[in-house]
């Protein structure tokens, strides 16, 4: 029988679980990502937080808006599913590149003809009404006003968009090393022991209540090759296939990039299966911005997550 699922077949659950996980991540951005990263996304967000009160939470997307708040343009091109970059809008909008790029600066096209001018504004504000991501903006579908805690979360979310290409390797790596000391110390507390498994002993020949870090796997049948896994655990009482519990360690400081990695974990399971049988537990521990996308595809495809807010349903691994 297929083993009973954590969190994959348990929807309902997922809106609260992403809220209470972006969460998780932002406090913890904000306590300890590098400074010059922290800083910037702090201005930043006051920028988004701007440009949200100029669009009345962005209900009020048209000509008159941008004319007088050309410098929201940034913001609101983070605001679409998928975010644009400039010459992407500029591609869909049939709009003038050079107002757009002055609009990135801040202002409008100086020598730009008025009822030109309103043609490409028009345009523009069409795509990004069309495009908004309305699954981080719950309010505009709710036909509601904002809570102030929504407004904080979304423009922080926005913000990580504007903010990605500052330092994210320093950051991902950072938490990376805090989930795995967090599940570390978890096990320790349950009498788990840290011992490197030798790569030459099969897999189900691991001793029983210890665990490890960044262990490759051999996998292939023709021809074999390495996949790394972050946590490796052989529970204290050993499964039916005597094969120890496989965990991913993810975190991600935005909704976009998970999307776009999400075929990486598909194929792990896919190549681990094949190798060592349908019943391995491939199993994600994640911090940050999963969202429903991402989780519905991963649950497709037979995977498992445990919640880094939720670290205690580890136990329901048997470990």
């Amino acid at each position: 029988m297929p083993p009973d699922r954590i969190n994959a077949d348990k929807p309902h659950l997922w809106k609260a679980d992403i809220a209470a996980s972006v969460d998780q991540f932002n406090q913890w951005f904000m306590q300890f990502a590098p400074q010059a990263f922290r800083s910037t996304r702090v201005k930043t967000t006051e920028h988004v937080k701007a440009a949200l009160i100029a669009t009345r939470d962005l209900r009020n997307i048209n000509t008159p808006t941008l004319k007088a708040n050309p410098s929201a343009l940034p913001t609101l091109r983070m605001c679409t599913a998928p975010p644009l970059a400039v010459d992407r809008l500029v591609g869909l909008a049939s709009a003038s590149k050079s107002l757009i790029g002055s609009m990135e600066e801040g202002k409008l096209a100086a020598r730009m003809k008025a009822e030109v001018l309103d043609e490409n504004l028009t345009k523009v504000c069409r795509v990004l009404t069309k495009l908004l991501d309305r699954d981080i903006f719950p309010w505009l579908d709710a036909a509601k006003n904002p809570t102030n805690h929504e407004r904080d979360r979304t423009s922080t979310i926005v913000a990580d968009r504007l903010c990605s290409a500052v330092a994210n390797p320093i950051v991902r790596n950072a938490q990376e090393q805090r989930q795995l000391k967090m599940i570390g110390e978890w096990l320790d507390k349950r009498g788990y022991r840290r011992k490197p498994h030798p790569s030459g002993k099969p897999l189900s020949e691991m001793e029983p209540g210890t665990y490890s870090f960044r262990m490759n796997l051999p996998v292939g049948n023709s021809l074999k090759v390495n996949i790394p896994i972050d946590v490796v655990i052989q529970p204290k009482k050993l499964r039916a296939d005597r094969l120890p519990i496989l965990i991913e360690a993810k975190s991600a400081g935005d909704f976009t990039n998970t999307n776009k990695r999400r075929k990486e974990e598909a194929t792990k399971i896919h190549q681990l299966q094949a190798t060592y049988g349908a019943g391995v537990r491939f199993i994600l521990f994640l911090c940050g911005y999963f969202g429903s996308d991402y989780l519905g595809y991963e649950a497709a495809e037979g995977i498992d997550w445990v919640w880094e807010h939720r670290i205690d349903d580890l136990a329901r691994l048997g470990i």
